[in-house]
């Protein structure tokens, strides 16, 4: 069992917002901190002119996709309406795996809900494998359902079996995804995981692909917290070697694949471009420069077609939250962080004549984009255009307060992971992600009470924040010791438990991680859940990069040489 999650996951965490900045106290104000020597752009200018296809070749295969689109909607109908559970689940699977499932919301929709209402799954004998895809299902589309189902797979020594023993890999790897969806206080998950990653583990030399490749893919990362696109990538290669595919939904999905593909590199041309006009890297040269990078984190929170404007919105937008990061960590004074802080409150032009240069250039572009930005959301009738600007200023508040609280000392102090995590997790600038994807989402989906709702850190949102906040500090502990840098949470932990060493407490903080993933699974739960479904999803679609791009212990997106691979995948090959 994980030790128990520290109580900054139940309680509110301060909003910057509601923070004035404060005039500077304690600190070395001429004290320029030594920025560190980031990896430079992989990409340059290679999207101002790539295209992964002619315009004749996308209209070809939207002509195309169209009508396997329709065969594939009459398939879910068919079956929708038929006895066998099995079937429906293989269907449903199959379409959110290959990400084809955005097209059909409603109609999956209707399956799981039939499937909630009638079937009881107590009550039945279905194979491991059909009830544990059924639970992960149900699970994951809000439903609860209950893991006693699983009671009857236990032998009397507690281990779990299959009667099926020519799929016995399958099933207990449909478990061990399943468990992955627990929520506090089910034991019998727990020891589902363990169980079924010991087996995992010992069968994987055994296997042939494709089923090595799925198994080595869930030891790494369980189903559930994989992103969508990277996902999507992997099992079309998958799929297309199993030999009970159906050719049509394989078409379709690489049909939809291509032409998502055509529009994600329309879209970095049009970022490039803006990127280049800026000239940051002009002025700000200490700086991660990471647009394309950075689209790939946006693409992972929103990648449907309809969200196209809102993916290029987010980019910027975080790109410039990315450069305050560096500006407030690694470069500037204390006393040049609070007159930046400052200048965003003020949001007008006069403000930059108080700043040195460098942050002067920087912030006449920040305020001409963000500009340009709300002009385009007034066009669109978009209604909170306001947070656009509130949530930028909220950010520089939440990098201050913690620059300031780290002047003091306090950072060096933290006796607790949890007293940590009350700075930490504001400055970790992980609410802003997918609350910026509310904005992006629009009228039909997000309100205003929504977006408040998610400012205010409720707990699924604080839950992920926690899972970026230690992540991202294990990532970068080995890199930043000996250097300037602040305390993070793993010398929390190391103080808190005695003087561990940093290897005990990245355990002890990946514990933490696993219980903030319980509390974003039961956060999602019907009737409970606080938002509707495409706002929550968008907070667990943004939780699913962070555990992506901070995977094995390495940060991605400062390094960037180890996104390579699967960004050209996803932008560069077709399938």
């Amino acid at each position: 069992m994980a030790t128990s999650v520290p109580s900054v996951l139940l309680l509110p965490v301060p909003t910057c917002t509601d923070m004035l900045v404060s005039p500077v106290e304690g600190g070395d104000l001429l004290h320029r901190k030594p920025h560190f020597d980031h990896h430079p752009n992989v990409w340059g200018d290679y999207f101002l002119t790539f295209s992964p296809c002619t315009p004749s070749m996308l209209l070809n295969m939207k002509r195309k996709a169209h009508v396997s689109e329709e065969q594939v909607r009459r398939m879910i109908l068919e079956c929708s309406s038929g006895p066998n559970l099995h079937v429906k689940l293989e269907l449903v699977d199959t379409l959110e795996r290959l990400c084809i499932d955005y097209h059909y919301e409603k109609e999956i929709e209707n399956v799981l809900r039939r499937v909630h209402e009638e079937e009881d799954d107590t009550d039945n004998h279905y194979d491991l494998h059909t009830t544990a895809l059924r639970f992960y299902l149900l699970r994951k589309h809000g439903y609860y359902a209950s893991p006693d189902v699983f009671q009857r797979f236990r032998d009397e020594e507690g281990n779990f079996t299959c009667d099926d023993n020519n799929n016995g890999t399958r099933s207990m790897l449909s478990l061990y995804n399943a468990a992955h969806l627990r929520i506090h206080g089910e034991e019998i998950l727990d020891d589902a995981i363990v169980f079924t990653r010991n087996y995992l583990q010992s069968v994987v030399k055994h296997l042939q692909s494709p089923m090595a490749d799925e198994v080595c893919s869930a030891l790494r990362t369980p189903l559930f917290r994989r992103p969508r696109r990277v996902e999507a990538r992997h099992y079309i290669s998958v799929y297309d070697k199993l030999p009970t595919r159906n050719e049509t939904i394989l078409e379709f999905a690489k049909l939809d694949f291509g032409i998502l593909q055509s529009l994600y590199c329309e879209e970095l041309n049009i970022l490039t471009m803006w990127w280049k006009e800026l000239q940051l890297q002009d002025h700000l040269s200490f700086a991660r420069d990471r647009m394309v990078e950075m689209h790939f984190w946006m693409l992972g929170v929103l990648f449907e077609p309809q969200y196209s404007y809102g993916r290029t919105m987010l980019t910027k937008l975080l790109i410039f939250v990315s450069i305050f990061d560096d500006i407030y960590d690694n470069y500037s004074t204390l006393e040049e962080s609070k007159l930046f802080t400052e200048a965003i409150e003020r949001w007008d032009e006069e403000a930059a004549e108080e700043l040195p240069g460098y942050m002067k250039f920087f912030y006449k572009k920040v305020l001409t984009t963000m500009k340009s930005i709300e002009t385009d959301l007034k066009l669109q009738g978009n209604k909170h255009v306001d947070y656009v600007k509130n949530l930028l200023i909220d950010a520089t508040r939440c990098y201050y307060n913690e620059v300031k609280w780290r002047s003091e000392g306090a950072d060096q102090v933290a006796a607790t992971v949890e007293e940590h995590l009350k700075i930490s997790v504001p400055s970790s600038g992980c609410m802003h992600i997918p609350v910026y994807a509310f904005v992006a989402m629009g009228n039909d989906v997000t309100t205003d009470d929504a977006i408040n709702w998610g400012m205010a850190y409720p707990k699924i949102i604080t839950s992920s924040c926690i899972v970026g906040r230690l992540l991202n500090d294990i990532a970068s502990h080995e890199r930043e010791q000996g250097s300037s840098s602040p305390s993070s949470t793993v010398e929390a932990c190391m103080r808190e438990h005695g003087g561990i060493t940093k290897e005990e407490a990245y355990a002890k903080l990946r514990e933490l991680v696993e219980e903030s993933w319980m509390d974003i699974a039961g956060e999602c739960l019907r009737p409970a859940a606080a938002q509707p479904p495409p706002l929550l999803e968008a907070v667990v679609n943004a939780t699913r990069v962070l555990d992506f791009v901070y995977k094995d212990d390495q940060d991605a997106y400062t390094h960037p040489s180890s996104l390579k691979d699967t960004i050209h995948s996803i932008y560069i090959l077709s399938v």
